[in-house]
């Protein structure tokens, strides 16, 4: 199992900060039929780690589709709202945070994380469903 998993999370103690989290309301998708979702993102060294949701996770409700996508650019995690390159669509941070746990090493492995800042709890997304639990 060594090299598999990544350790993410710091300790604030250490003096260094959290990985984030942000959930950004994405309008205007060129291939999303519904013309709105969300996309979630969690920060992964130089870039982020992203999945299409329908809606945003709530608390201890029904698990959701989540459809992985390319990485998406750090700067999406800061408050902002702009258009999206290549003409598809618009963007607009909607939930922050921060996250600890452990961020497997594969792109496509279960992913199980807690939670702080505007959404709280365990999040997990496996077998291709995001869900957000109480921790």
């Amino acid at each position: 199992m060594a090299g598999r998993f990544r350790r993410v999370g710091r300790l604030k103690a250490e003096g260094k900060s959290l990985p984030r989290y942000a959930l950004l309301r994405h309008t205007g998708a060129p291939d999303d039929p519904s013309g709105c979702h969300i996309d979630l993102l969690l920060e992964d060294g130089d870039s982020c780690r992203t999945w299409r949701l329908a809606t945003v996770p709530q608390l201890n409700a029904a698990a959701q589709p989540a459809v992985p996508l390319p990485a998406h650019r750090k700067v999406w995690l800061e408050p902002r709202s702009a258009a999206v390159s290549g003409n598809r669509g618009w963007a607009e941070r909607i939930h922050a945070g921060s996250y600890s746990g452990v961020l497997p090493n594969a792109t496509d492995a279960d992913v199980t994380l807690q939670l702080e800042g505007d959404l709280q709890g365990c999040l997990r997304i496996a077998s291709g469903y995001c869900s957000l639990s109480n921790p």
